[in-house]
């Protein structure tokens, strides 16, 4: 069997990660919600304003991954779809590392200098993806 290309195990991978913090998020409101919290479960703030500490910073976690999740898809998407992999293939899975480091990050803390770490983390991801739209817009 033909093992997987990074791209795709990276992308299949980001996702899987963005579904698992909303997992978390949903368990979290879940909970709050039989524990008795005064935030009805049709009632909450889909940014995660409403709910305290972790809640809140799991919810923009979950968010910021949603952000960005199409970005590498479409990037994959066209890197498949035009026979380019390899523009990806060496560096891709930094993507996903990049990723959930900023996330679990983002869970630990948002004091400056863990958002300053995060920042990081981030700019690894907006970066590689800057230069795969490069590439496969030039050809190279």
């Amino acid at each position: 069997m033909d093992t997987m290309n990074p791209a795709l195990i990276a992308l299949a991978g980001f996702a899987g990660w963005t579904l698992l913090l909303v997992l978390i998020v949903a368990n979290f409101r879940v909970f709050n919600f039989i524990a008795g919290a005064k935030i009805p479960i049709n009632a909450f703030d889909p940014g995660g304003d409403d709910l305290p500490g972790f809640g809140r910073r799991v919810t923009r976690a979950h968010l910021n991954c949603i952000e960005n999740l199409p970005i590498l898809a479409a990037l994959v998407a066209v890197a498949g779809f035009s026979g380019q992999y390899g523009v990806m293939e060496g560096t891709v899975m930094y993507v996903l590392y990049a990723r959930i480091a900023q996330s679990v990050t983002h869970m630990i803390s948002t004091a400056t200098l863990m958002v300053w770490i995060r920042a990081t983390f981030f700019f690894v991801q907006i970066i590689l993806m800057a230069i795969y739209a490069y590439k496969l817009f030039c050809g190279a």
